[in-house]
Protein backbone atom coordinates (compact mmCIF):
# COMPACT_ATOMS: atom_id res chain seq x y z
CA UNK A 1 0.00 0.00 0.00
CA UNK A 2 1.81 3.45 -0.67
CA UNK A 3 1.33 6.69 1.31
CA UNK A 4 -1.04 8.11 -1.68
CA UNK A 5 -3.46 5.29 -1.57
CA UNK A 6 -3.73 5.22 2.97
CA UNK A 7 -7.02 7.15 3.88
CA UNK A 8 -7.14 5.63 7.26
CA UNK A 9 -4.75 6.37 10.80
CA UNK A 10 -5.28 4.95 13.54
CA UNK A 11 -3.84 5.27 17.37
CA UNK A 12 -1.41 2.78 18.08
CA UNK A 13 -1.05 3.65 22.33
CA UNK A 14 1.19 1.29 24.34
CA UNK A 15 1.24 1.88 27.68
CA UNK A 16 3.43 0.12 30.70
CA UNK A 17 6.05 1.24 33.53
CA UNK A 18 9.29 3.44 33.11
CA UNK A 19 11.89 0.91 31.54
CA UNK A 20 8.69 -1.69 30.03
CA UNK A 21 9.81 -1.30 26.82
CA UNK A 22 7.33 0.77 25.13
CA UNK A 23 9.80 3.23 23.42
CA UNK A 24 11.83 0.45 21.75
CA UNK A 25 8.67 -1.23 20.41
CA UNK A 26 7.65 1.74 19.06
CA UNK A 27 10.55 2.46 17.42
CA UNK A 28 10.76 -0.80 15.67
CA UNK A 29 6.87 -0.81 14.77
CA UNK A 30 7.20 2.68 13.36
CA UNK A 31 10.55 1.89 11.21
CA UNK A 32 8.34 -0.99 9.51
CA UNK A 33 5.06 0.56 8.94
CA UNK A 34 7.49 4.42 7.61
CA UNK A 35 9.42 1.15 5.45
CA UNK A 36 5.71 -0.17 4.33
CA UNK A 37 5.26 3.61 2.89
CA UNK A 38 2.40 4.35 5.50
CA UNK A 39 2.51 7.52 6.94
CA UNK A 40 3.92 7.05 10.68
CA UNK A 41 4.48 9.19 13.18
CA UNK A 42 6.12 8.24 16.81
CA UNK A 43 4.66 10.31 20.03
CA UNK A 44 7.43 9.61 22.60
CA UNK A 45 6.58 10.26 25.79
CA UNK A 46 9.82 12.17 26.62
CA UNK A 47 9.85 14.17 24.20
CA UNK A 48 6.19 15.32 25.02
CA UNK A 49 6.79 16.09 27.82
CA UNK A 50 9.69 18.23 27.27
CA UNK A 51 7.74 20.48 24.56
CA UNK A 52 4.19 19.94 24.44
CA UNK A 53 3.83 19.28 28.21
CA UNK A 54 6.65 21.56 29.48
CA UNK A 55 5.89 22.85 32.89
CA UNK A 56 3.77 20.04 34.15
CA UNK A 57 4.84 18.00 37.26
CA UNK A 58 3.75 14.58 37.99
CA UNK A 59 0.84 14.70 40.43
CA UNK A 60 -2.46 12.94 39.14
CA UNK A 61 -3.93 16.19 37.59
CA UNK A 62 -0.79 17.21 35.43
CA UNK A 63 -0.11 13.52 34.50
CA UNK A 64 -3.83 13.22 33.67
CA UNK A 65 -3.45 16.56 31.42
CA UNK A 66 -0.51 15.37 29.77
CA UNK A 67 -2.35 12.39 28.35
CA UNK A 68 -5.23 14.17 27.47
CA UNK A 69 -2.88 16.38 25.64
CA UNK A 70 -0.68 13.42 23.94
CA UNK A 71 -4.14 11.54 23.02
CA UNK A 72 -5.37 14.78 21.21
CA UNK A 73 -2.54 15.23 19.26
CA UNK A 74 -2.18 11.55 18.33
CA UNK A 75 -6.34 11.54 17.30
CA UNK A 76 -5.50 14.64 15.14
CA UNK A 77 -2.79 13.08 13.10
CA UNK A 78 -4.82 9.80 13.00
CA UNK A 79 -8.06 11.80 11.62
CA UNK A 80 -5.71 13.14 8.68
CA UNK A 81 -4.16 9.29 7.66
CA UNK A 82 -1.49 9.11 9.87
CA UNK A 83 -0.84 6.09 11.92
CA UNK A 84 0.11 7.24 15.55
CA UNK A 85 2.13 5.37 17.60
CA UNK A 86 2.43 6.69 21.48
CA UNK A 87 4.95 5.11 23.67
CA UNK A 88 3.35 6.60 27.31
CA UNK A 89 3.31 5.00 31.06
CA UNK A 90 -0.07 7.05 31.03
CA UNK A 91 -0.59 5.39 34.57
CA UNK A 92 -4.09 6.19 35.54
CA UNK A 93 -7.09 4.18 33.65
CA UNK A 94 -9.51 7.56 33.69
CA UNK A 95 -7.14 9.17 31.41
CA UNK A 96 -6.33 6.40 28.82
CA UNK A 97 -10.34 5.94 28.91
CA UNK A 98 -10.77 9.50 28.28
CA UNK A 99 -8.46 9.49 25.03
CA UNK A 100 -9.58 5.97 23.63
CA UNK A 101 -13.54 7.51 24.36
CA UNK A 102 -12.35 10.40 22.05
CA UNK A 103 -11.23 8.45 19.78
CA UNK A 104 -14.38 6.53 19.46
CA UNK A 105 -16.41 9.41 19.00
CA UNK A 106 -14.55 10.53 16.13
CA UNK A 107 -14.78 7.47 14.56
CA UNK A 108 -10.54 7.13 15.06
CA UNK A 109 -9.28 3.51 15.43
CA UNK A 110 -7.36 3.37 18.76
CA UNK A 111 -5.70 0.29 19.59
CA UNK A 112 -4.24 0.21 23.26
CA UNK A 113 -1.38 -2.20 24.00
CA UNK A 114 -0.73 -3.33 27.31
CA UNK A 115 3.28 -3.57 28.02
CA UNK A 116 2.85 -5.92 30.74
CA UNK A 117 6.52 -5.54 31.93
CA UNK A 118 6.86 -6.99 35.91
CA UNK A 119 8.61 -4.25 37.61
CA UNK A 120 11.54 -6.05 38.89
CA UNK A 121 12.37 -6.35 35.28
CA UNK A 122 12.25 -3.10 34.52
CA UNK A 123 13.91 -1.85 37.69
CA UNK A 124 16.60 -4.45 36.34
CA UNK A 125 16.70 -2.85 32.90
CA UNK A 126 16.91 0.74 34.43
CA UNK A 127 16.65 2.45 31.34
CA UNK A 128 16.70 5.95 32.86
CA UNK A 129 17.91 5.39 36.43
CA UNK A 130 15.23 6.35 37.62
CA UNK A 131 14.88 2.70 39.37
CA UNK A 132 18.13 3.40 40.91
CA UNK A 133 17.52 7.18 42.17
CA UNK A 134 14.39 6.06 43.26
CA UNK A 135 16.16 3.37 45.82
CA UNK A 136 18.80 5.90 46.83
CA UNK A 137 15.99 8.33 47.76
CA UNK A 138 16.55 10.71 45.06
CA UNK A 139 13.20 10.49 43.30
CA UNK A 140 9.39 10.11 44.75
CA UNK A 141 6.55 9.09 42.89
CA UNK A 142 7.70 6.87 40.33
CA UNK A 143 4.77 5.09 38.58
CA UNK A 144 4.64 1.17 39.46
CA UNK A 145 6.90 1.82 42.86
CA UNK A 146 5.78 4.46 45.30
CA UNK A 147 2.92 6.05 42.64
CA UNK A 148 0.11 3.56 41.36
CA UNK A 149 -0.41 2.25 37.57
CA UNK A 150 -3.32 1.24 37.06
CA UNK A 151 -3.35 -1.85 34.31
CA UNK A 152 -5.41 -1.69 31.60
CA UNK A 153 -8.90 -3.86 32.33
CA UNK A 154 -9.26 -4.73 28.37
CA UNK A 155 -6.71 -3.68 26.10
CA UNK A 156 -6.38 -4.72 22.77
CA UNK A 157 -3.06 -6.71 23.09
CA UNK A 158 -0.98 -7.85 25.81
CA UNK A 159 3.17 -7.86 25.80
CA UNK A 160 5.13 -9.40 28.09
CA UNK A 161 8.47 -8.67 27.05
CA UNK A 162 10.51 -10.26 29.08
CA UNK A 163 9.17 -13.63 27.38
CA UNK A 164 10.31 -11.96 23.95
CA UNK A 165 12.32 -10.12 21.63
CA UNK A 166 11.56 -6.39 20.92
CA UNK A 167 11.17 -7.55 17.75
CA UNK A 168 8.79 -10.24 18.76
CA UNK A 169 7.00 -7.42 20.60
CA UNK A 170 6.58 -5.30 17.40
CA UNK A 171 5.35 -7.78 15.03
CA UNK A 172 2.83 -8.59 17.39
CA UNK A 173 1.13 -5.23 17.13
CA UNK A 174 2.08 -5.32 13.60
CA UNK A 175 0.05 -8.44 13.24
CA UNK A 176 -2.55 -6.99 15.09
CA UNK A 177 -2.66 -4.14 12.77
CA UNK A 178 -2.85 -6.55 9.94
CA UNK A 179 -5.91 -8.43 11.50
CA UNK A 180 -7.45 -4.95 12.26
CA UNK A 181 -7.12 -3.63 8.50
CA UNK A 182 -5.53 -1.10 9.79
CA UNK A 183 -2.13 -1.66 7.03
Amino acid sequence: MTTTARAQGATIWLTGLPSAGKTTIARLLGDRLKGGGLRTEVLDGDEIRRFLSAGLGFSKEDRDTNVRRIGLVSEVLARNGVLSVVPVIAPYAVSRAAVRERHQRNGVPYIEVHVATPVEVCSERDVKGLYARQAAGELSGLTGVDDPYEPPVDPDLVLRTQEQTPRQSADAVYALLVERGLV
